[in-house]
């Protein structure tokens, strides 16, 4: 296939979603009243996937859909000379989460043979069907509902999942993703702004992303009110039916185990050194020396997909705010995609 049309076709792709998040709707056209009806449907089968989030899935995507940014990306790796059938089996726990393999195995010049999930069954056919378009033709993909007849297999799943699919696909080259989530770490002089670039890192997605904060480690004497100050921007999260009943099971179940926890009406801080925490809930913990830090990092970097925190830190961190805005070279359980797909 020619890669050259499927870049020009992709940054077409990325400048129709920046048009039509800014558009009146009374101008939309036939194609914008199909993408509106899709992100409806989406909403209607995945009530996670609210307008907003979706909205806010897609402007980070067409951020990224540009010609140098896909250019800058793609240079570093070759293109494979014989087009393989690549089983992708996408999660659906956030927006449009399997749009990158789709794209890594597109531009890789293989066949994406995708299995959709349940829970994300709208906007990517939508968008794939418009990258075809705009492309002349040039984008080969399948959906499929079982994976058959394919060389290699990028499948994401929970932690249990992941071994029945590693026993699974035992026979083929194969990356199986398994359950991460994400940590921040407080120097303690962060600012009112920081703190609420945070929030976003935190509630974006109602926390159901892997690069998600649900573990904050913060010094001692840090005043855990200034945290629930600056997250009232998102004070909204608690109209959600289904966060609102995730919430109030949490705080029903601690209350009756007599368990301490800080509440401001939308999220539980609970003070726990586990790295996973329910829906609603952040556990955070305090910290004595940055040796301390380092240490549990290190013994839980398998399950942790990034770290949040000043640069100063010297954590290989990302700057607050960034967690849900990932680049084009960043990859799911750090595994390099592309890498993968010139081998197989």
């Amino acid at each position: 296939m020619n890669q050259e049309k499927q870049i020009a076709g992709l940054c077409a792709v990325g400048k129709y979603i920046q048009d039509f998040l800014e558009k009146d709707p009374a101008s939309f056209n036939e194609t914008d009243l199909e993408f509106e009806t899709v992100l409806s449907k989406s909403e209607n089968e995945n009530p996670w996937f609210t307008q907003e989030n979706q909205r806010f899935a897609m402007k980070q995507w067409s951020l990224l859909l540009t010609e140098a940014k896909l250019r800058a990306w793609l240079s570093a790796y070759r293109v494979a000379a014989q087009p393989k059938r690549v089983g992708l089996i996408l999660a659906g726990n956030i927006p449009m989460v399997g749009f990158h393999d789709v794209l890594a195995v597109v531009l890789s010049n293989h066949i994406p043979v995708i299995k959709l999930s349940s829970k994300d069954r709208q906007m990517l056919p939508f968008l794939l069907r418009l990258w075809n378009k705009k492309s002349g033709g040039e984008v080969q993909y399948e959906t499929v509902e079982k994976l058959q007849d394919f060389d290699a297999v990028i499948a994401t799943g929970s932690n249990n999942t992941a071994r029945y699919l590693e026993y699974y696909f035992r026979d083929h080259l194969s990356i199986i993703r398994k359950n991460r989530t994400s940590v921040a770490v407080l120097k303690g002089d962060e600012s009112d702004e920081e703190l609420q670039l945070l929030a976003e890192d935190i509630f974006r997605y109602y926390g159901l992303g892997c690069r998600n904060v649900t573990r904050i480690l913060m010094p001692e004497g840090f005043m855990v009110d200034r945290l629930f100050e600056n997250f009232i921007g998102f004070s909204d999260v608690i109209n959600h039916n289904k966060y609102a009943n995730n919430y109030e099971y949490n705080r029903a179940v601690y209350l009756l185990n007599l368990e301490k926890f800080w509440d401001n009406n939308f999220v539980m801080l609970k003070e726990d050194d586990k790295l996973f925490s329910p829906l609603s809930v952040i556990n955070v913990s305090r910290y004595s020396d940055l040796d301390e830090v380092k240490k549990f990092l290190a013994a839980n970097e398998q399950d942790i997909q990034t770290v949040v925190a000043k640069a100063e830190l010297g954590l290989n961190s990302i700057g607050f705010g960034e967690a849900q805005s990932p680049g084009l070279d960043t990859y799911a359980d750090n595994v390099d995609t592309m890498r993968f797909l010139e081998v197989i």
